[in-house]
């Protein structure tokens, strides 16, 4: 794949290094990002063009040279830029993107909820977090919007949107070629161009490619695991058909394919289950001991086919028309997700469980229909939005020969016997169909030159289905293959009820569908021309859901299916803000004050089943996240200039009285079937969350023109959170701080040469830490990247 890169690179890069003219790069910062130099940046967070301090909304800006030279090339990278963002990944498709704590519960994914944080790609909506995985391919800039946006962008998102834009086909001829290699094997090439072909039609090509090996050394396969392999292409075709009418044609193709995804050994801990069911002794009984306890020294053995091919793709049409008094859009697109698995869910080296895999392909269509009109007295946007997703996944989980022994009772004599659970399969075959459509607008009156009043609103319809269906084989006593049911001849086999006990058949279907109003009122006050303070009041709704990993069986084996659905989660969400520049606009400082209450808030508990972590959705009665948001940058001249952002999020279940126990709490006779966790932090989110840059620059005139040299810190921290869905003495991550250096030269011919370190001090920690199936004790993590060091050469016209 690198290979084919570098020959792209090299045809489309040869012409860029010819070239002498490319403005300088600017250097980086996070809420100044886009600044020009003028202490101005443009955004367009409100679906139009307008100065980022004139916006009424917390959101914060990184254009292309920020997210180039801190190394965030994609989402898991960008969350250490901007503090009130989170992101878990386990792979591509358990992922999760919160922002102040709340957009999708931490923990196994259920692809029948909607996420909470909105991922928009020119305009376009992602409604698959694994997009969020992938690198940014010929990116221009990137806004993350706090808070409900639901009044303004096409889908209704509860608590805020990462709106990317990439860079549009340009009528002047210009590329760039960027080349990058570093320890761990890294490699990565970038390379766009753009041009036009006639007075009338301009193109645009950009193609990314990473690959580095893992950061885990596996020693049963003796290979490293976790590694990044990416490919992307993106292309766009601008016509402009008249003087008032652009259409653009776009299209992606990524390709992730690494040998991923392993959590290692990070320790045990005890749990009420009897101490021979517990990881010590089970272990112990078959001989068994991992590479090292030290997660810290990456070693593992799971001895699982590991996969994570993730494929996504698409093409949109979208149509721009200047009608004079304001702007018609419309937006269509289809986009595809392909998911190819296979990973290690027993997260030991003994062949417990051989296989378990849920390959899924997923469509989507969406149109939206938008107009925009800016007046002197009157601002207003109106838009009507269509939304079809169809979801299909067939996947298969085996049990191995030394599952007896793991998972059965060791009083029960069935343990003994290899051949009872050795060859168990369930065959899922899950499907999915999901329609909403949503009008939605938002008016914007000048009251006065300073006074404005903002007041949204949107209408919402959603309609799921879904169908689970979980078969089971095993093989009976006698020795032939049967279906492993509740009721028939094979019923009260032993081996069989021994098989039902670890995975159970079910089958179900179910539905849901809702109509949702969502509304707000923002106002906002200019103090002077440097100075705004604005509120806001939110009432918004995140859609029903279908829980589609399966729902717990009652003794008989009958699906559940009073929790097969989950009610919306209903949003009251209040904010306050200050954003100010001064210093002849060489400094800027925002604030912003939030308190969002979620009545039903959607969260994931699990049935506590010996061989299968089942994850499903219940409503957890009352959320509540509050906090308080600052980003301050600095330009004192033009030869420094940084930027600190910090976040404070005290986010918390206000009433959850029947959650699911802490594993310290669960798997004894007497444990509680469930907890109070009223007044518990919810899962992955940082009380204090900070990030922090500073780059000088020195005018060098080198290789014949005008250049600096250049050296810039930026770094992160993050305080400890529960990584656990009810809070355990076992699963606080202990929070952490990563630094990172870069030192180089550029200069105005579009020549970038730099060296760089990520993670300078080599920081030991985890980004997770997660309970195992069966409730042994086991706790495995996912040890963030280690030191990494490299170096990089742009060049451009």
């Amino acid at each position: 794949m690198i290979a084919r890169f570098l020959l792209l690179a090299s045809v489309a890069g040869a012409p860029f290094i010819a070239s002498s003219a490319q403005a300088q790069d600017a250097p980086p910062a996070t809420e100044a990002s886009g600044d020009r130099g003028d202490g101005n940046i443009v955004v367009t967070a409100r679906r139009r063009v307008e100065q980022l301090q004139d916006v009424p909304l917390a959101v914060s800006v990184l254009n292309a040279q920020t997210i180039e030279q801190t190394g965030s090339y994609n989402v898991t990278r960008l969350q250490q830029l901007q503090p009130s963002l989170q992101f878990f990944s386990t792979n591509p498709r358990n992922s999760s993107i919160n922002i102040r704590g709340i957009g999708a519960p931490l923990g196994l994914t259920n692809d029948g909820i909607e996420q909470g944080v909105g991922i928009y790609v020119d305009q376009v909506y992602y409604n698959r977090v694994a997009a969020a995985t992938l690198d940014f391919v010929d990116i221009q800039q990137i806004e993350v919007l706090r808070g409900p946006q639901g009044t303004l962008y096409g889908k209704n998102t509860t608590a805020g949107a990462i709106n990317i834009t990439t860079k549009a086909p340009s009528f002047t001829l210009e590329g760039k070629a960027e080349i990058s290699v570093g320890n761990l094997g890294f490699k990565q090439g970038k390379a766009s161009i753009s041009g036009p072909l006639s007075d009338t039609l301009a193109i645009r090509l950009g193609v990314a490619a990473t690959s580095r090996n893992g950061t885990i050394y596996n020693v049963a396969t003796d290979d490293h695991v976790n590694g990044q392999d990416f490919l992307g292409i993106r292309g766009a075709l601008l016509w402009k058909a008249t003087d008032n009418l652009d259409i653009t044609l776009s299209g992606d193709f990524n390709l992730q394919n690494p040998n991923c995804c392993a959590q290692i050994y990070a320790g045990y801990g005890p749990t009420q289950r009897a101490t021979n069911r517990q990881y010590p002794a089970l272990s112990a009984a078959q001989g068994y001991s991992v590479p090292s306890t030290n997660p810290y020294d990456r070693l593992t053995d799971l001895d699982a086919t590991l996969n994570a091919r993730n494929e996504l793709g698409g093409a949109s049409l979208r149509a721009e028309w200047d009608l004079g008094a304001g702007t018609l859009t419309s937006i269509t697109a289809w986009r595809y997700w392909a998911w190819d698995p296979s990973n290690d869910r027993d997260f030991t080296g003994l062949p417990i469980t051989t296989k378990s895999q849920n390959p899924t392909r997923q469509t989507q269509w969406t149109q939206e229909l938008r107009y925009a009109q800016t007046g002197d007295t009157i601002d207003f946007v109106a838009g009507l939005f269509g939304f079809h997703q169809k979801l299909h996944t067939t996947g298969s989980q085996v049990q191995g020969p030394a599952a007896s022994a793991w998972l059965l009772n060791p009083t029960n004599a069935l343990s003994q016997n290899p051949a009872v659970l050795d060859g168990l399969t369930a065959d899922n075959d899950i499907r999915f169909k999901n329609s909403s459509a949503a009008a939605f607008g938002q008016l914007t009156w000048h009251v006065t030159d300073r006074l404005d009043i903002q007041p949204g609103v949107r209408i919402n319809y959603d309609k799921k289905t879904g169908e689970y269906n979980s078969v089971v084989t095993g093989t009976a006593s006698d020795g032939t293959r049967q279906l492993v049911l509740f009721s028939g001849p094979y019923a009260s086999d032993p081996w069989i009820v021994a098989q039902r006990g670890v995975l159970p058949p079910q089958y179900f279907k179910t539905s849901f569908s809702d109509w949702n109003l969502s509304y707000g009122l923002t106002a906002s006050y200019k103090v002077s021309d440097v100075v705004m303070a604005y509120a806001t009041y939110s009432k918004a709704f995140k859609s029903g859901g279908i829980n589609l990993n399966g729902v717990p069986l009652d003794s008989a084996g009958v699906p559940q299916l009073s929790v097969a659905n989950v009610k919306p989660e209903t949003v009251d969400h209040y904010e306050i803000g200050l954003k100010t520049q001064f210093w002849d606009r060489k400094a800027t400082l925002n604030l912003t004050g939030f308190w969002t209450d979620i009545q039903d808030y959607q969260a994931i508990v699990n049935n506590g089943q010996n061989a299968v972590l089942r994850g499903y959705l219940a409503n957890a009665g009352k959320v509540r996240t509050r906090g308080a948001e600052a980003d301050f940058s600095i330009r004192p001249s033009e030869r420094v200039n940084a930027y600190t952002s910090a976040s404070y999020t005290e986010a918390t279940y206000r009433t959850f009285t029947n959650a699911p126990c802490p594993p310290e709490l669960s798997g004894g006779s007497s444990s509680p079937p469930t907890c109070d966790i009223s007044g518990q932090l919810l899962p992955g989110v940082s009380k204090w969350s900070l990030s922090y840059g500073v780059e000088f620059n020195v005018p060098t005139p080198l290789f014949g023109g005008d250049g600096e040299f250049y050296i810039g810190w930026d770094g992160s921290y993050r305080s400890k959170f529960s990584s656990n869905a009810s809070r355990s003495i076992y699963m606080d991550v202990k929070g952490y701080a990563l630094n990172n250096l870069r030192l180089g030269f550029r200069n105005d011919d579009g020549l970038n040469i730099y060296g760089w370190v990520r993670n300078i001090f080599d920081k030991d920690y985890m980004e997770l830490l997660a309970t195992t199936p069966g409730n042994t004790g086991l706790i495995a993590g996912q040890p963030g990247d280690p030191r990494t060091y490299g170096l990089t050469i742009k060049a451009g016209f």
